[in-house]
């Protein structure tokens, strides 16, 4: 086994950390990504959690297990495809067959959320399960999901913001356009805010939710939540 270094040490000398944490393991032939380990574990949290509330929601239990199968290809198809159509010219319009080199990367949230969004209208339609009140379980199950999720972009040194010399400020040898430098540039954490944020609303919504007066509450409410965080962050 051997670790897969990464690309820049993480400095947060506000807090008086330096980090170099590797980006994933090779065991043999096989790679390991931690990016893609870590998104599997908030996914994994996110459906224990929708299996303990699922009768809150008039669900069974089973159902949830069941919809993974079918959300997860539609979030993974969308978020690969809505991330190539807006990099399409400066990634691969000069060669087309990379976009199926999804284990490259290159998926964006926006486009997962879509394609669960709709994975999961075609799941309810087919099982007869009421849409408003599957969206409001996932709808939680989503900030777990991201709130965890995000930390794989510390891991690949990625999803940070404009430069900065606050208390929080991440350093890195890495330039905005994910070039060496010679020198340690701080920016903002941005994954680090993303990743507190989700967890704030998840836990505000997880408590609305025990009282929530209709069904799609709560996925009005996380659009409303994390619309409003990602309009700042």
């Amino acid at each position: 086994m051997n670790w897969i270094e990464g690309k820049s040490p993480i400095a947060f000398p506000g807090l008086g950390l330096t980090i170099d944490p590797p980006e994933g393991i090779t065991i043999g032939p096989l790679t390991i990504n931690f990016y893609g380990v870590i998104i599997a574990l908030g996914l994994m949290l996110a459906v224990v959690y929708g299996w303990k509330r699922s009768k809150q929601f008039g669900i069974k239990a089973d159902d949830i297990t069941d919809g993974v199968l079918w959300v997860v290809p539609f979030a993974i198809v969308c978020a690969r495809a809505y991330y190539c159509i807006f990099e399409w010219e400066a990634q691969y319009a000069t060669d087309p067959i990379s976009v199926l080199y999804i284990w490259k990367g290159g998926l964006a949230i926006y486009g997962g959320v879509i394609g669960a969004v709709i994975g999961v209208a075609v799941y309810a339609k087919c099982k007869k399960i009421k849409l408003p009140a599957l969206l409001d379980l996932v709808a939680l199950g989503f900030l777990i999901g991201q709130s965890i999720g995000r930390w794989g972009n510390f891991f690949n040194r990625e999803a940070f913001g404009a430069q900065t010399d606050w208390f929080l400020r991440m350093g890195l040898n890495l330039t905005a356009d994910r070039k060496y430098s010679a020198e340690m540039l701080y920016y903002h954490p941005t994954f680090l805010y993303e990743s507190l944020w989700n967890a704030a609303g998840f836990v505000l919504l997880h408590f609305v939710s025990k009282r929530r007066k209709y069904d799609g509450q709560m996925a009005l409410g996380y659009a409303a939540w994390y619309g409003l965080g990602r309009c700042f962050i």
